[in-house]
């Protein structure tokens, strides 16, 4: 993994995980041991989510850059949609509280899209490849020397 798509998964899975430790004590206290074990396993749904995701869409624009924005477009429905499956599929669940489960779920995907696109702003990508030849100068043209 090149170091600009590592410093921007790094740069949005440590936020995430943080809002996610405040989500499992606040859990934790609210709801006892299963929210705090809700509030986890949602923390870890939506790292791996959005991982995979980041990681799919960094490879998509390096080898397809015609195809990047389609696709980001098409991979934050098909998460957000999992994201909803997740929730509906738990919604009764007994291993932990589903309450505690969706706010985190969703909390998570806030601070993940907040800081993924922190991230992003403060990348300094090249968006122009430089020209690779040291001994070319630009032509002036137009000047009276």
């Amino acid at each position: 993994m090149p170091s600009n798509d590592a410093r921007t998964l790094l740069r949005t899975a440590v936020p995430t995980a943080a809002a996610g430790a405040v989500a499992v004590a606040i859990s934790g206290l609210v709801a006892g041991g299963k929210g705090a074990l809700g509030a986890v396993v949602a923390t870890l749904i939506v790292i791996l989510f959005m991982g995979i995701g980041l990681l799919v869409l960094e490879r998509t624009a390096k080898s397809l850059p015609h195809l990047f924005q389609a696709m980001g477009l098409m991979l934050y429905t098909a998460q957000i949609l999992l994201l909803f499956i997740f929730v509906a599929a738990f919604k009764n669940t007994t291993l932990f509280n589903p309450k505690a489960f969706a706010i985190t779920l969703v909390a998570a995907t806030l601070v993940w899209i907040a800081a993924q696109t922190r991230a992003h702003m403060k990348a300094k990508i090249l968006y122009v490849e430089p020209d690779s030849s040291e001994g070319k100068k630009p032509e002036n043209k137009g000047s009276s020397s």
